[in-house]
């Protein structure tokens, strides 16, 4: 899908990426910024140059519907057509849905514990294998691979954060946008090269999204 060449939301194309995975059993869908190679009036305007970062969001909010079980409509809606693109999806999702955390990770689901922002598929698996044998602690996580720097708004262990800290909603924000995010595809500050269908680099270069 090419993005930012017409006026479709965020919601709609996740929309129609889920039925292609629900009733085309699609493998995948790849997303590509749209890059103007010549000038034309026919064309859309990109004076802030193509929508890299809105298509890094779209790659990760796709990941969440093929990996974490969840669905276009939680995470967009027509009131909310558009992902904050200061935040990753998770994130967004999960600042908007304060009152089911936070999650304590001794006692949570697997699926609780795999919409927390910060612990990807391979470590929600670790925790849920790992507290058979005693409760974990924060440096536990640590070892196990979750990203605490993201994680330690939204969970407890033994009933205790991480430090002291408020459940809220601006609060968390402001700590969790990160201004050096590093985009996964390659760039060289002029130039943008277009996404080829048969271009594997968003795959081989993707690690699994911590997030």
């Amino acid at each position: 899908m090419i993005v930012g060449a017409t006026r479709e939301s965020d919601y709609q194309i996740m929309m129609v990426a889920e039925n292609l995975y629900q009733k085309f059993d699609l493998k995948r869908v790849y997303y590509s910024a749209f890059v103007s190679v010549n000038e034309d009036k026919d064309l859309p305007a990109l004076p802030e140059g193509p929508p890299l970062l809105r298509e890094h969001r779209l790659y990760q909010a796709d990941w969440l519907l093929r990996f974490y079980g969840f669905e276009a409509k939680e995470l967009l809606s027509e009131k909310k057509p558009n992902f904050n693109v200061l935040l990753d999806p998770k994130a967004d999702w999960a600042l908007g849905h304060l009152e089911q955390f936070p999650v304590e990770i001794n006692k949570a689901d697997y699926r609780s514990i795999l919409r927390v922002p910060g612990i990807g598929v391979k470590s929600a698996q670790r925790i849920v294998r790992a507290r058979r044998n005693g409760n974990l602690g924060f440096d536990d996580l640590k070892k196990i691979g979750v990203a605490l720097k993201r994680a330690l708004y939204f969970i407890t262990c033994n009933g205790k954060m991480m430090y002291p800290t408020k459940l809220e909603e601006n609060y968390i924000a402001r700590n969790l946008i990160d201004g050096k995010e590093k985009l996964p595809f390659d760039r060289d500050g002029m130039t943008y090269r277009q996404l080829s269908l048969f271009d594997d680099i968003q795959a081989a270069g993707w690690k699994q999204m911590n997030a």
